[in-house]
Parts: C-alpha cells; sequence; structure tokens
C-alpha cells in the first residue's frame, strides 16, 4: 500500500508544481500582453508635434571677440604668405639682373 500512496503523493507534488508554473506562466503572459497593448497605444496616438532639437547652428554660441581675433589673425597670415611671396619675386628679379645685367626679362628666347 506504500508503494500506492507514495506514488499518488508524486503525482500530487507533481501536479501541483506544474499548475503552479503553468499558472504563473499563464499570468505573466497575460501581463504581458496588456503592457504591449498600452505601449501599442502610446505609440500610435503619440502627438506628432513632438519638438526637434536645435540645429547645429542654433547651438553655436556667437563669440564676437572670438571671431574678431580670429579674423585678425587670419589676415595677418595671409599677409605674411603674400609678402613671402612679393620676396621671392624680387629675389628673382634680383639674381636674373645680377646673373645676366640690366633688366633681364622672365620670358625664354626663342
Amino acid at each position: 500500500m506504500s508503494f500506492l500512496v507514495g506514488t499518488a503523493s508524486g503525482a500530487l507534488a507533481a501536479g501541483g508544481v506544474y499548475y503552479g508554473f503553468s499558472s504563473m506562466m499563464s499570468s505573466r503572459t497575460q501581463q504581458h500582453r496588456a503592457d504591449l497593448h498600452h505601449l501599442s497605444d502610446r505609440l500610435v496616438n503619440a502627438s506628432s508635434d513632438i519638438p526637434a532639437p536645435l540645429s547645429a547652428a542654433a547651438r553655436i554660441p556667437q563669440r564676437p571677440f572670438a571671431a574678431m581675433l580670429q579674423n585678425s589673425w587670419n589676415k595677418q597670415v595671409e599677409a605674411l604668405f603674400r609678402r613671402t611671396g612679393d620676396l621671392d619675386k624680387q629675389v628673382v628679379d634680383w639674381a636674373r639682373k645680377t646673373l645676366y645685367g640690366g633688366e633681364a626679362s622672365r620670358n625664354k628666347p626663342e
């Protein structure tokens, strides 16, 4: 008789565990379905006038003093390069005058 009682009690315990897990999975599935439905409704009914972030140009702060310094620096560097180019031309002209004498033309003789 103890064999039948042991088998029955094991089957009853296994049935209880199965029922517990089954009901837990069922209730969680229903909760997930409800949550997904709620999120879906929020997504469908969301307002379409969501404010967009400012453009990149609008987010850059205006700095007139820094811009003035940068422009001044750029003009000085530009003037330096122009003077260097002019000096190069003067050196070439001086070398031609010195080597060939007089006013040497830049054109090659034909």
